[in-house]
C-alpha cells in the first residue's frame, strides 16, 4: 500500500482517538466533535435528512444556488477553479459548475472525509461538460492546502462552504477557521459561505428531531462509527436522540441521552467509560445567525462581504466573500 494513500486515513484515526479520549474520559459534559457523524452511512443519512419537509435548510440553499448561480459566478471575472469543503455528493454544486462551464472549462475539487460520497460526487458531476472533477479525501484545511498546491497559478479560486456547516463551529472556532481558510487563499479569491438564519424555535426543533426518526438515526450512527473504528461496544439502544434550543447561545444542540446506567468498553483505546442515566453526549451544535454576523466574521478572516442572497421561504443566506 502506498504511504501517500494511507497517511490521511492514519491521521484521521489518530485524531479520532485523541478526540474520544478528551471528549468522553474527561470531567464534565461528554462530547464528540460533529465531524465524526459523517462516515459513509452518516453522509447518506444526512442526504436523506435534506429531503425531509421539516428540514428546509437544504432546499433553501438549493433555491438560492439554482436562481442566482450565474449572478454569483458573474461577480468573479476570469477563469475560475472551484473547491468545496464537505462536498458530500455535490448535488447542490451542479448549478455553480454549470454557470462557470458556460464561460470555459474548470476544475472542481470536492473535499470530504467520506470516500463513498466523493465517489458518487465524481460520477455525477464528472458528466458535466467542461468540468474536470478531482476528489480530495481529507478534512477541510488539509484538503484546502492540497488545492492550494494543485491549483493553476492564474485561475481565481471559488471556495464553497454550502449548507450551514460553519454553524457547527463554536463562535471562536468559526473565527479561527475563517482566518485559516483566508491564509490558504489568494487576494481576489471568492468564498461562498452558507449560514442558517434565526427563525421560530418550534421550526428549529422540528428540523433537528423529525417525526420519522431520520435525524435520530443519523445521531445514533455515530456510536456505530466508534464501534467499527475503535472496537467499542456502544449499544445504540441504550441512548436516545434529543434536540435542544439554547436561547442564550442562539444554537440547536444535538445530544445522545443515556437511557440506563451502563459501562462501555473501547478496546481500541483500552478504555472503559461509565455512563449514568440521563447523562448525555453532546454531538453537534448548530448556531443560528443574523446577516450582519456573517459580514463581521468575514472581516475578521481577511475577507470583504461582496454580496448576500437570502431565501424567502426558509431564512437562509449565501454570502459571497472576497479575499482582500
Amino acid at each position: 500500500m502506498r504511504s501517500e494513500a494511507a497517511s490521511p486515513i492514519l491521521a484521521f484515526h489518530e485524531e479520532l482517538a485523541s478526540d474520544i479520549r478528551t471528549g468522553l474520559a474527561g470531567p464534565g459534559q461528554k462530547m464528540i466533535p460533529s465531524r465524526y457523524l459523517y462516515d459513509d452511512l452518516g453522509s447518506a443519512l444526512f442526504d436523506a435528512i435534506s429531503f425531509l419537509p421539516e428540514y428546509g435548510l437544504t432546499r433553501a440553499d438549493e433555491r438560492i444556488l439554482r436562481t442566482h448561480a450565474r449572478d454569483i459566478v458573474g461577480r468573479l471575472p476570469g477563469p475560475i477553479t472551484v473547491a468545496e469543503l464537505g462536498s458530500g455528493s455535490g448535488r447542490k454544486t451542479r448549478w455553480i459548475l454549470e454557470a462557470i462551464a458556460r464561460r470555459g472549462s474548470t476544475t472542481y475539487y470536492p473535499i470530504d472525509i467520506s470516500r463513498a460520497a466523493l465517489t458518487r460526487c465524481a460520477l455525477e458531476l464528472g458528466q458535466l461538460p467542461s468540468v474536470r472533477v478531482e476528489p480530495i479525501e481529507r478534512d477541510y484545511l488539509r484538503g484546502l492546502s492540497e488545492v492550494a498546491a494543485r491549483r493553476g497559478k492564474s485561475d481565481r479560486l471559488l471556495l464553497l462552504f454550502l449548507g450551514s456547516t460553519i454553524g457547527n463551529f463554536e463562535p471562536a472556532q468559526a473565527r479561527d477557521f475563517i482566518r485559516e481558510v483566508g491564509e490558504r487563499l489568494k487576494p481576489g479569491d471568492g468564498f461562498l459561505l452558507g449560514t442558517d438564519l434565526l427563525k421560530p424555535v418550534p421550526t428549529l426543533l422540528a428540523a433537528y428531531d423529525d417525526p420519522l426518526g431520520v435525524t435520530a438515526a443519523f445521531n445514533l450512527n455515530l456510536l456505530m462509527h466508534l464501534n467499527r473504528d475503535l472496537d467499542a461496544d456502544f449499544d445504540p439502544g441504550s441512548f436516545a436522540h434529543e434536540a435542544r434550543w439554547s436561547a442564550a447561545e442562539r444554537r440547536i444542540e444535538m445530544h445522545l441521552v443515556v437511557r440506563r446506567a451502563h459501562t462501555v468498553t473501547i478496546r481500541g483505546l483500552d478504555m472503559r467509560i461509565r455512563f449514568e442515566e440521563r447523562e448525555t453526549i453532546w454531538t453537534e451544535s448548530s448556531y443560528k445567525v443574523e446577516r450582519e454576523d456573517t459580514a463581521r466574521l468575514a472581516k475578521h478572516g481577511g475577507f470583504d462581504c461582496l454580496s448576500q442572497w437570502v431565501d424567502r421561504e426558509w431564512p437562509f443566506a449565501e454570502s459571497l466573500l472576497l479575499r482582500r
